[in-house]
Parts: structure tokens; sequence; C-alpha cells
């Protein structure tokens, strides 16, 4: 189906922005909406660094989702950054969701975001998005859903699961309608806007997320160095991880290259589901103790260096 062909339908496009504290499901929902895994998602709070758009296809309508990093109280540079392009994507989009944990409430970060809202949602939709449902009881939803409205005018609520779905139907059934006339912003088929060298460093970049422990996945980053189309239809993906310590280099490298090899296994095969092909990846680890004051890795991830600036 073309948006030419839909004379009767008329087409809608625009941006849903996911706002909200760290590890508020905003990945998993983007990645529930797409139908794909585009995101990095893990248990570690702070892990999109990147605004990236997963993009919905739902009848005449096209939702381009922007996956902000989770809104905290910033210390270092590259934290001042990630909240930037967090309230970047929130005032550059059509539609704002605002992602809340049932379990959690309206914590003192939440309550930080809704009183920036009240000078940024003027004149943009707002809804209030309840996720991880499942674990609360029903009373609590109502009334931690009259709590957040009387904080803030949202212009719907809904109640989720984005892990398991509940609810998400309904979410892009209102999207859809919410989004403005007009023709689609990307082809049909394309799910993401991220080049795939940056999707397949993200991919690594959540493999040693969840392989590692503590400070270290934040003090390192994925760098695609190279890509090679080979005759048979593989692809040869090299790439770097940067470590800000030696120390970390060892961890990183594990027991006889355990760790990176285990680490290297598994994004390629994510790769490869994720492209339908063959994957050579090669990996090396790198120490730059001073990459987080790089203006070059910021822009590999994305983020702009000067929203850094204390």
């Amino acid at each position: 189906m073309t948006p030419e062909s839909q004379d009767d339908n008329p087409t809608r496009a625009g941006f849903a922005a996911l706002i909200g504290e760290p590890n508020a499901g905003k990945s998993t929902l983007l990645n529930q909406m797409v139908g794909a895994k585009v995101s990095i998602v893990t248990h570690k709070v702070q892990t999109t660094r990147a605004r990236i758009r997963g993009i919905a296809m739902h009848g005449p309508a096209q939702i381009v989702f922007v996956d902000t990093p989770g809104i905290f109280r910033p210390r270092r540079r590259l934290d001042r950054s990630m909240v930037a392009a967090a309230w970047g994507g929130a005032s550059d989009a059509d539609v704002i969701l605002l992602l809340i944990e049932a379990h959690r409430g309206l914590t003192d970060g939440a309550q930080a975001i809704i009183d920036q809202l009240k000078d940024l949602g003027q004149g943009t939709p707002v809804a209030l998005v309840i996720n991880k449902i499942d674990r609360v009881k029903a009373e609590t939803l109502l009334a931690l859903s009259k709590q957040l409205n009387e904080a803030y005018p949202f212009t719907e609520t809904f109640m989720i699961s984005a892990e398991k779905g509940y609810g998400c139907p309904q979410l892009r059934d209102w999207l859809a309608r919410a989004v403005p006339a007009g023709p689609w912003l990307y082809p049909e088929d394309q799910i993401a806007d991220l080049p795939m060298r940056m999707i397949a460093a993200e991919i690594t970049r959540e493999k040693l997320t969840l392989r590692l422990h503590e400070e270290i996945p934040y003090q390192l980053t994925v760098e695609t160095e190279a890509w090679e189309e080979k005759k048979d239809g593989s692809a040869r993906v090299d790439q770097v991880v940067y470590v800000a310590r030696q120390g970390h280099k060892g961890i990183v490298l594990g027991k006889g290259g355990e760790t990176v090899k285990a680490v290297g296994q598994a994004a390629r095969a994510e790769l490869e589901e994720f492209m339908g092909r063959r994957v050579h990846l090669f990996l090396q680890v790198r120490v730059r103790e001073n990459w987080l004051n790089e203006a070059e890795r910021y822009d590999e991830m994305g983020l702009n260096f000067k929203d850094g600036d204390g």
C-alpha cells in the first residue's frame, strides 16, 4: 500500500518521543511498537545513549518513535549530553509519551520531569503511560493515575506492560490518530533511521552491558570502525571497544579472551538475525583514558559534545 493509493484514507506521520526516568521501559516499548529490536534493552539504567528512532506502520499512519535517554540528575559530561538529547527529542516531537513505572509511582525524578513538561509540553499532546502494570494491584493503579493526572493535564492515560504487550494496541491506535496528517517520512519497509554501523555498535554494547557489572558499562563505548560487503552476500564488521582504564581492558577481554569472545558471538548472532545474512564480526579492545571528553566519540553515539558543557 503506497501513500498515493490512499485517497480515501489520507496518510499521517509524526514523531512520538518516549521520555521518563532511566529503566522506565522506554526501549522495551519502542521494540514492542516497532515489532523488532532496534533499541538496546538491558536491566541496567541509562543504557540508551543516542536518540534512536524506530518506525511503526499502523494503517495509513507512520509513527516514528524517538527513544530518548532516561532523564536523571547528570554528573558527568556524558550524562549532561544524554539528558540534553532526551529533552531535545521531546521538544522536537509531535506527541510526547511520559513513561512511569507502576510499582515506583510518582518519584522525585518523575516529579522533576513533570515540572519541566509544564514549560515544554505547551501545545504538544502529552500522554501518560503507566508501565509494568502487572507488578501492582488494580486499586494501586487507579490511585496512581489519579495522582499523576492531578499533577499534570495529560491528554490521555494508558496502562500497559511494554514487556508483555498489554495495552500496547490501544496506545498504538491513539498514536496513529494523534500524529499529523501528511506524507510518510520514511519508506514503508524501514524500521529504523540509524545507520547499520550504529545499530551494530549498539548491539555489541548491549551484550557487553549484560555481561559486565558495576560502573564499567558506562566507562566504555563501541564503534564500528569498518564495514565491508563480501561477494558472497555476507558482511565483515570490525568494531572497537573503547575503555577508560587499563584495568577495564582486562575485564572486557576476560581470562584467555573468553569474555570478549562470548560477547562477539552473541552480538554476531543477533546482528545476523537482524540483517538476515551472515556476518563476520571482529572485536578489538583499546584503552582511551579520556574518551569521555572526546567530541569524536560523542558524534559516533549521536550525541552533541557541547551539550555536556557544565
